[in-house]
Parts: C-alpha cells; structure tokens; sequence
C-alpha cells in the first residue's frame, strides 16, 4: 500500500514511523509511506502557508495554492489514490473506516492546521474528511500517525498472526477480552483456570463472555445493533445491574 502524508511539520512523523511494526511493514515492502512538506510548494520568499480568513475571526487558515499544488504533485505519481483530510467535522474514524482504508491502493492524508483549510481544496480534490473523535487538537499530524498504524496492521502479512487484528477490539463490534501470559500467578493473582484447561471450546466462550461483559461495563453503546446470538442475549441479561453496581 502506498500512503502519501501532506504536512507542514515532517519531522512529527520520524518517531512512529521509525519503530515497531510500521517500521516492520516498510522494510517488507508491504507499507511505502512518503511525507511531503506542503511548505516546499509555496511560491514566496517567506514559503507562507497559511494567510487570514476572509470575513474575519480568530486565527489562520491554510492557504489553497501551495496545498493543491502539493496534492496534483502526489496524484502525478498516484492517479488512483484515494485523499483524507483530517478535519473534526469529518466521520468519525472507527476500525470499519479503517478496514475499508485498507482496501485502497493508495492513500493520501491531509494533515489539517491552524483554524481549518481553504474549503477549496476539499471541493477540488477531498474525497473525505475524516475525525478521531470528539476533541480538539493542534494539527492533524498525531490524527494522521493514528490512521496510518490502525490501516498498516490490517493489510495482509503485516501481522505476525491473521488472528491477531481479528481478535482486537472493536474487530467484532466487542471490546477484546483479558489477555494473560506467565507466570500463571503474580502476587496473588492467578490466571483463570479455564484458560489453563486446554479445552479450546470452553477457553472461546469464556473469551467471548468477558468481551460482552467488558463492553457492557465499559461502552455499552457497542451492543446496540449488535447481531447476538441467544446465549449471548441471556449472558447479558445474567449480569442484570453489573454497570450500575461496579461489579
């Protein structure tokens, strides 16, 4: 997959991209992630990016002309990329925005800055704008570092283990169950016993009941609409008043 990263502060990206398994992905040849510095496309001696808004208000907007010649530069290489810019009006990012991310060739995010971007290049060249969530940051640069490792580790062979991004939270619509490894018990804690029994049929359904009460507890809103089957209907209704009571 090829990502192409559109900012005006580059060396944000160093760090991430440098470790771990987006590093991984790269040296396989799996990921190819290219940042371009919107700066390198302005025309005058200072490389302003940014300029008032008409009508008034606080703050800056970035400007049209350097941000689209940034873009046709990108799309000269990659016709076919699809382009996101991260906007707090934009859908909310989820992990079934991030599979269907994944599904791209190519992909060009849009780091957005300052008080928002000319609504000029979202109508010329924006196919979506995209939110991590309902919170204000400084600029789309740490939204962009996000997407990019939740698309990364859904493209085949990136994961040591297919199982892997499909056992994860929220790949079901549930949040992932407790995860234990040795010792099998550290300062009075043991590890369920189920999960020492080697009965790999019991060890799934505890695995899916702890799921259901996590989500219950913690984001109950996840179970509405929700495809559940009977048992796990009449597990939920078991724990009767668990989120009221802490439990």
């Amino acid at each position: 997959m090829k990502i192409d990263l559109l900012t005006l502060f580059p060396d944000m990206f160093k760090g991430p991209f440098a470790e771990s398994m987006i590093k991984l992905a790269q040296e396989k040849g799996l990921v190819e992630i290219d940042i371009h510095n919107i700066r390198d496309y302005a025309t005058d001696k200072h490389r302003t990016t940014d300029d008032y808004p008409y009508g008034g208000g606080a703050g800056m907007v970035m400007k049209v002309e350097p941000l689209v010649s940034c873009i046709e530069a990108v799309r000269k290489r990659r016709a076919n990329t699809k382009i996101v810019l991260t906007s707090p009006r934009g859908r909310l990012f989820t992990q079934s925005v991030a599979r269907e991310l994944a599904g791209e060739e190519a992909l060009t995010i849009i780091c957005g800055r300052y008080e928002g971007v000319d609504e000029r290049v979202s109508e010329l060249y924006v196919d979506e704008e995209i939110s991590i969530g309902d919170f204000v940051m400084t600029g789309g640069e740490p939204a962009a570092i996000v997407m990019v490792d939740a698309v990364t580790r859904l493209i085949p062979g990136v994961l040591g283990s297919c199982e892997s991004a499909e056992d994860d939270s929220f790949s079901n619509g549930l949040l992932e169950y407790p995860q234990y490894t040795r010792p099998p018990e550290f300062r009075g804690r043991d590890v369920p016993p189920v999960l020492l029994s080697g009965n790999h049929g019991d060890i799934a359904r505890w695995r899916r009941r702890e799921s259901l009460k996590k989500t219950l507890l913690v984001r109950p809103e996840l179970l509405q609409g929700l495809d559940l089957s009977c048992e796990d209907s009449e597990y939920l209704a078991s724990l009767g008043s668990l989120r009221e009571d802490g439990e």
